[in-house]
């Protein structure tokens, strides 16, 4: 076993064409979906009252929610079951009929229900790419640098989530003279040409199937996830840990509402507000990569996130834009430690042969944080005002972290990420 102190090279990753393909392909993808979501935001936020909007954001969430919930557990079979890169091919190819559709949408002048219609159906092909994309990673990533890669990996994804919406909202002010929908044509037509060169990247990763005993398709074996994951106690705790705290503390969904209505720093701000939380969780990523890996990481997790949840504080009492910026850059910051334990305990505690079913239960709490935590953040907004939605579910994420620790007191034991390996499924009772 390598030795926890041991710094690797955080560099060997990037010499792995496979690697190379599937982070770029990751980029893509993220990077389009930002794109996305700024121009729908940026659309609802100048054509909408404040609280038109909120309730309108929060459908975003719940349409993109749904989908996700009732698809992402048989995702994960079929990502256990089948070729996890074809499974990626097929699904996330969906995207591309998406975003056409909703570019389409923009230039005709359509309906605005179609959007959601779209949003939807992208949240399909998520749903059940999703699992097969996480599952695969730990095949292009030798073990002793699994942690090092989860965080490459995530400082990819918040790379993307910085030029996405700073891009997004460069294309809505340079084209705001158009019409209310033909505004957001632009950006859509970015994101088909991303989802295209996406699916092109995973085509080209090199990926063998590895070998498994084959399994009865039954009820059992497509809900043996979520069996896995109540039974291995670190799994379930830091995932239901992550879930509420970003459910109740996620202020991303109201960030048009706030860059319009409240900092008035109208789109382009909106997308320098949505790049700060990507620019702090990066620069975390890049300093964790550089890092022996954690060695305590239960008390680095909790730390983490009611420092999470205090910044959402300060950020929803803000009214001065520097603030409410440095508060961002916070938030993305500490919720990438968390990103970094969580992923790395679930695919490094999960055998081989049950990740992709695993990865769709974690997929599931990922969803549930985000878009309904998007959807509730909506709806609170609405009916009590953005301020009191942020600052309140701040304050609720404190609170989870409280919960945690007296619920999972394993949390604090939990040790090196270098040293964790795959645990086996016969196990009555995991720590």
């Amino acid at each position: 076993m390598p030795d926890p102190a041991v710094k690797p090279d955080p560099y060997a990753l990037w010499r792995s064409p496979n690697y190379l393909l599937f982070s770029g392909s990751w980029f893509l993808i993220t990077f389009s979906r930002r794109v996305e979501f700024i121009a729908l935001g940026v659309y609802m936020a100048r054509w909408f009252s404040a609280q038109e909007a909120s309730y309108a954001l929060g459908l975003v969430g719940l349409v993109q929610a749904v989908p996700v919930l009732l698809l992402a557990i048989p995702g994960g079979h079929l990502a256990d079951r089948f070729n996890r890169h074809r499974v990626m091919e097929i699904s996330y190819s969906l995207g591309i009929v998406t975003s056409t559709g909703m570019l389409t949408t923009a230039l005709l002048g359509g309906n605005i229900a179609w959007f959601y219609v779209f949003l939807s159906l992208g949240a399909v092909g998520w749903a059940l790419g999703g699992p097969a994309r996480q599952a695969i990673l730990p095949h292009l990533i030798p073990t002793e640098l699994f942690p090092i890669g989860v965080a490459w990996n995530s400082s990819v994804f918040y790379v993307a989530s910085v030029t996405g919406p700073i891009i997004g909202g460069v294309l809505m002010n340079l084209f705001a003279d158009m019409g209310p929908l033909e505004s957001m044509a632009p950006a859509f037509a970015v994101v088909v040409l991303c989802r295209i060169a996406a699916v092109g990247a995973i085509s080209l990763i090199r990926y063998r199937q590895p070998e498994h005993a084959e399994e009865t398709v039954s009820w059992q074996s497509v809900v043996a996830g979520i069996r896995f994951v109540w039974r291995t106690k670190l799994i379930l705790a830091t995932i239901t840990l992550d879930l509420f705290a970003v459910l109740l503390g996620g202020a991303t969904y109201l960030l048009p509402i706030f860059a319009e209505k409240i900092l008035h720093v109208g789109s382009l701000g909106l997308g320098v507000l949505q790049a700060a939380d990507a620019v702090g969780a990066v620069c975390m990523a890049v300093m964790l990569a550089h890092r022996p890996p954690l060695r305590r990481a239960g008390v680095a997790l909790l730390w983490a996130v009611a420092g999470f949840g205090a910044a959402t504080i300060v950020f929803g009492l803000s009214q001065w834009f520097w603030l409410s910026l440095a508060m961002m850059f916070l938030v993305g910051a500490l919720d990438n430690i968390s990103v970094v334990v969580r992923h790395t305990l679930v695919q490094m505690l999960t055998p081989d042969a049950m990740r992709g079913r695993v990865s769709a239960v974690n997929g599931v709490f990922i969803t549930a944080s985000n878009e309904l935590g998007g959807m509730e953040s909506g709806f609170v907004a609405g009916l009590f005002g953005p301020v009191i939605s942020v600052v309140g579910g701040g304050i609720g994420t404190i609170l989870v972290v409280l919960a945690s620790m007296a619920l999972w007191p394993q949390l604090l034991k939990i040790g090196s990420l270098g040293s964790i390996r795959p645990v086996e499924d016969t196990d009555e009772e995991r720590a």
